[in-house]
C-alpha cells in the first residue's frame, strides 16, 4: 500500500453540509465537503470544502490549515478586526478562534485538520 495520497477533488465523494441553524446570521449557504483522508485516530483530516454565500458563526476547537481556492471569504475573530481572504490566500487557525465566516463570492478551499 503506497503511503502516497494525492489530493484529488474529482474523485474525493462530495457530501452535503449544512450549518447548524444557530450559528447561522445571514442566509442559508449550501455547503460541499470532500473529506479525503482521516487518519485512524479520527483526528487528522484533509480534503476539500465549499460553501454558496452567507454568515454563520465558528468556534474552532481543532487547528486547521486552509489554502482558499476560489471565492472571497470576510473572517472577523471576536473583538477583532475584520480580514479578507480569497484565492490564493492560505492560513492557519488555531484553537480557541471565535468569530464569524462570511462567505462573498462562491468559495472552495483544501483544507488540513488536526484535532489535539
Amino acid at each position: 500500500m503506497s503511503r502516497l495520497r494525492r489530493l484529488d477533488y474529482a474523485s474525493t465523494p462530495h457530501e452535503p453540509y449544512e450549518v447548524a441553524p444557530e450559528k447561522m446570521r445571514a442566509g442559508s449557504p449550501k455547503q460541499i465537503l470532500s473529506n479525503h483522508f482521516s487518519n485512524a485516530a479520527g483526528n487528522f483530516h484533509s480534503g476539500f470544502w465549499e460553501a454558496e454565500p452567507g454568515i454563520w458563526q465558528v468556534n474552532y476547537t481543532e487547528f486547521e490549515y486552509c489554502e482558499i481556492l476560489q471565492g472571497v471569504i470576510v473572517m472577523t475573530e471576536d473583538g477583532g478586526e475584520a480580514q479578507t481572504v480569497r484565492a490564493g490566500d492560505r492560513f492557519t487557525l488555531e484553537p480557541g478562534y471565535r468569530g464569524t465566516w462570511e462567505v462573498r463570492e462562491y468559495a472552495r478551499k483544501v483544507y488540513v485538520i488536526y484535532e489535539p
